[in-house]
């Protein structure tokens, strides 16, 4: 499914604790994410979003991190160690043409996609593979950064969701990102 990888050493910028003055990703997930949930971090790098979403599901739920890169999910499974949330995540390889997940079909309440959708090249497949994982009233929260991403590329990979199955939710865009919370049915 990828189009581009992310190199690891953008992995580690991705990661800093700087990026959180521009988004925050505890208060961009806390609205989504409840205790005991079963999450999916799509394109996780080394976990910038995947910790916080640990932290939100606590010890009573689990969250499954996909890379397309060993050393990025390695380098995440550390920080999660260090954090102290590391019995709360799975790492799962992705790979060129699927995400690795068809065995999740109905048990994810709530998928992440952050700045990940523009680098697939079948954006369609990784849609429906997600739609297939997610339980029904299930969300997909995906954005893509602005300037890398124009509006209408957006609302193609939009139509592509609703096509697939999902109607849209909400679109909590913000200044550096377009987004939108996708549910299924």
């Amino acid at each position: 499914m990828a189009n581009h990888t992310c190199p690891i050493w953008i992995g580690h910028l991705l990661a800093s604790p700087l990026r959180k003055l521009l988004e925050n990703p505890g208060k961009i997930l806390k609205p989504h994410i409840k205790e005991g949930m079963k999450v999916l971090d799509i394109g996780s790098a080394m976990g910038f979003f995947s910790l916080p979403m640990a932290e939100l599901v606590t010890f009573k739920g689990k969250v499954i991190c996909i890379d397309l890169q060993q050393k990025m999910l390695d380098a995440l499974i550390k920080r999660a160690e260090k954090a102290g949330v590391a019995e709360t995540i799975e790492t799962r390889l992705a790979e060129p043409d699927s995400l690795n997940i068809k065995d999740l079909k109905q048990t994810i309440d709530v998928a992440v996609a952050y700045h990940v959708l523009h680098e697939v090249n079948n954006q369609e497949a990784f849609l429906a593979e997600t739609f297939n994982a997610l339980k029904s009233k299930g969300k997909l929260l995906f954005s893509e950064p602005r300037g890398h991403v124009s509006k209408a590329d957006f609302n193609k990979s939009l139509t592509l969701a609703e096509k697939i199955g999902f109607f849209i939710s909400n679109s909590p865009g913000t200044r550096r990102s377009c987004a939108a919370l996708l549910e299924k049915p």
